[in-house]
């Protein structure tokens, strides 16, 4: 008997968390190490950098980095995919009585509450060093975290599938995750980008989605005010649906051929 698309997809997520816990002591040892490199990387680089453009460098990457956080994370779980594809256990799950869109929506709602339980303890980081947002700051915090992290989630799924090559499925997947990673806003801030890219790069910067969640997370903390939130929060739901739209359809397209 299949089962219907909402439960089959919430059996497969349940699945993919369950893994996920497995590495707890890993990912414990991962975030300690991940927040730790942060508060040596802000400490140095806040008498460093230029007062004029960031006046507090800590609170500038303690804010900036939740978009990264949740980014990264989410992206893990094509990795996950495509170690599935080359030992052949794509097969078995497509054996099972859930549908293939099913399988697409649970492993892409796996990869997003991955996403989301990774960037807990930085978020607890950032109420420290910044402040607790308000309650709407905390609903744009959460919604913006849910957008980033299932349409990168669905894009590494996505490159995954395209190829049953390792060499391929790596490089395809650091090649777009390195792009994103460093043409965001993370680390500088526009007029610093500015500085050293044309206008067109600095352009598409800022129509990043790591960009945009970044913008989002520094308003809502109250970092940056000045922000207009509601603009970048507008292009991010924007940039989220056609990105989950198309992955999810290339997901579903490459389970289709195996």
């Amino acid at each position: 008997m299949r089962l219907d698309g909402i439960r089959g997809g919430l059996l497969i997520a349940l699945r993919d968390l369950d893994r996920f816990w497995k590495y707890k002591f890993w990912l414990g040892a991962q975030v300690a190490m991940n927040l730790a490199d942060i508060l040596i990387f802000a400490v140095i680089f806040n008498n460093i950098v230029n007062r004029q453009y960031i006046p507090d460098y800590v609170k500038f990457l303690a804010t900036g980095v939740l978009a990264l956080s949740t980014f990264a994370s989410a992206f893990s779980i094509g990795r996950e995919v495509g170690i599935e594809i080359r030992r052949e256990f794509t097969h078995y799950l497509l054996s099972i009585p859930v549908s293939r869109e099913a399988l697409v929506f649970g492993r892409i709602l796996s990869g997003t509450l991955r996403g989301l339980i990774y960037q807990a303890s930085f978020i607890v980081l950032a109420a420290l060093i910044v402040g607790t947002p308000t309650a709407l700051g905390a609903v744009l915090v959460l919604s913006t975290s849910a957008m980033l992290s299932a349409s990168m989630s669905s894009l590494a799924i996505a490159i995954s599938t395209s190829t049953r090559d390792f060499n391929l499925q790596a490089t395809f997947r650091s090649l777009t995750y390195y792009v994103l990673f460093f043409f965001s806003n993370v680390f500088y801030p526009e007029e610093i980008l500015k500085q050293r890219f044309p206008g067109a790069v600095v352009f598409l910067i800022k129509l990043s989605p790591v960009s945009l969640a970044a913008d989002v997370y520094r308003w809502a903390f109250g970092y940056n005010t000045s922000i207009n939130v509601f603009h970048e929060y507008a292009l991010l739901l924007a940039w989220t649906l056609v990105t989950l739209v198309l992955a999810s359809a290339l997901y579903l397209r490459n389970l289709t051929r195996m």
